[in-house]
C-alpha cells in the first residue's frame, strides 16, 4: 500500500468533508442538517450553528486535513508492516 497515497486519500477526505461542513454554514444550511441528524438519532441536544467564520473555516479545513493525513500515514505503515511489503 502506498504511504503517501494513503495518506493524501486520508487527507483529501477529511479535509473535503470539513470543506463542504463550512460550505453548509456559509449557506445557511447547516443548523437543518444538523437538526436532522441529532433528530434522526433520536437525541434532544440544543446545538446552535454560528455564524461563517472564515478564519475558523480554513483553520477546521486544514488541522482535519492534517489529521487525516497522519491517520492515513500511519495506517498504511501499520498495514504494510503487518503484511510485510
Amino acid at each position: 500500500m502506498s504511504v503517501s497515497k494513503t495518506a493524501m486519500t486520508f487527507a483529501i477526505l477529511l479535509g473535503g468533508f470539513h470543506l463542504m461542513w463550512s460550505c453548509l454554514v456559509l449557506l445557511g444550511w447547516a443548523q437543518a442538517i444538523i437538526d436532522f441528524i441529532i433528530s434522526a438519532h433520536m437525541l434532544s441536544i440544543p446545538v446552535v450553528v454560528k455564524a461563517f467564520d472564515a478564519t475558523a473555516s480554513a483553520t477546521l479545513i486544514v488541522i482535519t486535513a492534517a489529521i487525516g493525513w497522519v491517520f492515513g500515514y500511519a495506517m498504511a505503515v501499520v498495514w504494510n508492516r503487518l503484511h510485510g511489503v
